[in-house]
């Protein structure tokens, strides 16, 4: 399966238009009962909103997409917030905005406007990564490797580290790189590092 963008960190943005209130939220979510969850919660927020409306692509390949207009006239809500996800090219992907109506209506043109650029802020103002699929590679080494060992951790991914009689490092790697990272280990440590083969999954690297 191939590597996808999605959003790693979430975030928020606010645009007040004609009197009317939309926040805008991205985050990620793996699921389509992911997503309908923070729905949920989004709507016990926000009781009095006037609509809640969305887009979300809940899988890494494209094949769960959802949006709504929720009440706004058909087409100028879910589907310029989905026409954002898809330019971003992201995956796992929800955005929701909800509006609290300040009684100027905005048009047909006024409302895809500001659904879409609402979403196109919240994106951009969220972490993006690059998801692929990694393995994680325990590497121990004596107490006297350690410090070499911290040293050829920079700039990688690690995701646990213990110390002891021995010192063992957790890396995520992608695993198109795999063999190339252990033998980076085996240089390094010249047959003093034990190396051991991980779960494997889709994580965020880069």
């Amino acid at each position: 399966m191939a590597a996808y963008l999605s959003i790693l960190s979430g975030a928020e943005c606010e645009r007040v238009i004609e009197k009317s209130r939309f926040l805008t939220y991205a985050v990620h979510v793996e699921s389509e009962e992911e997503a309908r969850a923070y729905l949920a919660l989004l709507r016990e927020k926000h009781p009095l909103a006037t609509h809640i409306c969305y887009a979300f692509v809940a899988d890494r390949v494209g094949n769960v997409v959802r949006f709504s207009d929720d009440g706004e006239p058909q087409g100028t809500a879910g589907m310029p917030i989905l026409g954002v996800l898809r330019a971003k090219k992201l995956f796992e992907t929800l955005v929701a905005t909800v509006r609290y109506f300040g009684g100027i209506k905005l048009g047909a043109g006024g409302l895809t406007r500001a659904y879409a650029t609402g979403a196109a802020e919240a994106v951009q103002s969220a972490r993006i990564s690059l998801f692929d699929e990694c393995v994680t590679i325990g590497v121990g080494v004596s107490y006297s490797d350690g410090k070499t060992l911290a040293r050829f951790a920079e700039n990688k991914i690690v995701t646990g580290r213990e110390y002891g009689e021995k010192t063992l490092f957790l890396f995520r790697v992608r695993t198109c790189e795999e063999e190339l990272f252990i033998s980076a280990v085996r240089n390094e440590f010249r047959g003093r590092a034990e190396i051991k083969r991980g779960e494997t999954g889709f994580f965020p690297c880069g």
